[in-house]
């Protein structure tokens, strides 16, 4: 598993470039999409419903799907370890990439 980096982020803008190069494994990247897709879905069944316990599902949805693309098929530990809010960031704005073709899917 390769290791973390040891690099210090300023900014979201440094940081998203290396976030990036953490997920080239295509695998990775639609584990990620989808789990960030079933969290707006939770979200959206919670806010409509009133069933609030389901917001406690929300990050298991999340983090779950992206943990399993980092260590089965990316092979290295996620960002989030290291850089819990740029990395936060960077799942939304990878998905957004990824909804507008800027990053294959």
């Amino acid at each position: 598993m390769r290791s973390q980096t040891t690099e210090r982020f300023t900014s979201f803008a440094e940081f998203y470039p290396f976030y990036l190069a953490e997920h080239r494994n295509r695998t990775c990247r639609r584990l990620h999409f989808a789990g960030s897709l079933l969290v707006l879905a939770i979200l959206a069944y919670a806010l409509a419903s009133g069933q609030w316990l389901w917001l406690l599902a929300m990050p298991v949805a999340g983090y779950g799907f992206a943990w399993v693309g980092h260590f089965v098929f990316e092979k290295n530990r996620p960002a989030t370890f290291q850089y819990p809010l740029y990395s936060f960031m960077g799942d939304w704005v990878m998905l957004r990439d990824m909804l507008t073709g800027r990053l294959p899917l």
